[in-house]
C-alpha cells in the first residue's frame, strides 16, 4: 500500500516549476519552526519562520503547522512532506520518541499525524541527521565521501553521511553527540556547548566579571547573557569571550577526537545556531581538534562551517523527501 501510495503521489502532485516535483520541508527545533517549499535538489520557493513559544508545547508548535500548511499545499502542490524534528525519532515510522527541550511531544506519531492532514507520504528524520544529508549533498560536505555533521543550537546533536546516503542504526537514533559523556560524573556536550548553556554560563560569569567588554554588551542587550554576544565581545579584545569560547571549543574538539577515532570522517562540518559565530569558532575548534586525534589519523579530518546555515536542516528535508520518493 505505502509503494502504491507513493506512486501516485508522484503521478497526481508533479510540480509545474522547472518541470520537477515540489516538496515540503518542516524543521521542528527547541526555538524555531521553519516550514519551506522547496525541490529536491536544494532550490527554495518558499520560507515561513516561527519562535517556538516552550510554554505551548508540541500541542502549539503543531497549532503553528497547520496555519500554514493549506495555504502551502493549494500554492505548491507538494508530492511529499520531509521533516527535520530535534529529537531522537523512528526514522522508519515516523514515530518521535520525546524531545529534551519542549513537552507534548513523547512517543508522538509525527509523520501519520502530518499524513492526517496533507495526504501525502511523510518522512521523518532527526534534524541534525537532515541537516548533515543537506551539507553532503549541496553545502561544506560537497564532494566528500564521509562527512560529519554537528549542529549546536539550542542542544547538539550530530548526523553521519556516507557515499551521499544518511547512516541509520538501531531506532531512534544514531550519532547522539550532543549525549556523550565528557568524564565519569555525566557531563555531557551538550550541558557544556549547547546554545542555552553559553546563554547560562554567560549570564554566570558576567556576574563575577561586570568590569569586562562581555559584561557591559550584555548589560546594554535586552535579552542579557547571548552566544551571539561573543563576535563584538571578541573584536573589542574581550580576554573573558576569547576564554569562553576556546573553552567550549576544546570540550566539543574533546568529543569528536572519540568520533575521529571510531569513524574517521574526510571532513566535519559545523552548524546550527552557534556557527554563524563563524571563522572564530572554527578556528578554536580546528586548532584544538588535533590533540584528541591518534597520530596514524593526523592532521584529522578538515573543519569546515556550514554552507547553508540556518537553511540547511529544511534543505536536508527537502532531499530526504525527494530520496526517499525515489526508492
Amino acid at each position: 500500500m505505502l509503494e502504491k501510495s507513493l506512486t501516485l503521489a508522484c503521478i497526481r502532485f508533479a510540480s509545474a516549476t522547472n518541470g520537477c516535483m515540489t516538496f515540503l520541508a518542516i524543521e521542528i527545533g527547541g526555538t524555531k519552526l521553519q516550514i519551506y517549499a522547496g525541490s529536491g535538489s536544494g532550490e527554495i520557493f518558499e520560507r515561513h519562520r516561527f519562535s517556538v513559544v516552550p510554554a505551548a508545547g508540541g500541542e502549539g508548535i503543531r497549532a503553528q503547522i497547520l496555519e500554514v500548511l493549506p495555504t502551502l499545499f493549494e500554492k505548491w502542490k507538494p508530492a511529499a512532506i520531509g521533516v527535520g524534528y530535534g529529537g531522537p525519532v523512528d526514522w522508519k515510522t515516523g514515530r518521535v520518541q520525546c524531545s529534551h527541550h519542549i513537552a507534548g511531544w513523547d512517543d508522538f506519531p509525527l509523520a501519520d499525524w502530518l499524513h492526517e492532514h496533507s495526504r501525502v507520504p511523510v518522512f521523518v528524520e532527526n534534524d541534525a541527521n537532515a541537516a548533515a544529508l543537506a551539507e553532503a549533498l549541496h553545502g561544506a560536505g560537497r564532494g566528500y565521501s564521509t562527512v560529519f555533521y554537528v549542529q549546536i543550537g539550542t542542544g547538539v546533536g550530530g548526523g553521519l553521511v556516507v557515499d551521499g546516503r544518511l547512516y541509520h542504526s538501531a531506532a531512534p537514533g544514531e550519532m547522539e553527540i550532543g549525549h556523550v559523556r565528557l568524564d565519569r560524573e555525566s557531563t555531557t556536550v551538550e550541558d557544556m556547548c549547547s546554545g542555552r548553556m553559553i546563554d547560562r554560563h554567560i549570564r554566570e560569569m558576567v556576574d563575577y566579571h561586570p568590569e569586562t567588554v562581555l559584561a557591559r554588551l550584555a548589560r546594554e542587550t535586552a535579552d542579557g547573557g547571548d552566544a551571539r554576544l561573543l563576535v563584538p565581545a571578541l573584536a573589542e579584545g574581550c580576554w573573558l569571550a576569547e576564554e569562553m569560547l576556546t573553552t567550549t571549543m576544546e570540550y566539543l574538539a574533546f568529543a569528536l577526537g572519540h568520533v575521529v577515532q571510531l569513524l574517521h570522517p574526510e571532513i566535519i562540518v559545523f552548524g546550527g545556531g552557534l556557527a554563524l559565530i563563524g571563522e572564530p569558532l572554527r578556528e578554536r575548534l580546528a586548532r584544538a581538534l588535533p590533540q584528541w586525534v591518534m597520530t596514524a589519523f593526523q592532521p584529522g579530518p578538515r573543519v569546515a562551517l556550514s554552507e547553508l546555515k540556518e537553511d540547511a536542516v529544511p534543505v536536508g528535508a527537502l532531499a530526504l523527501a525527494h530520496t526517499r520518493m525515489s526508492h
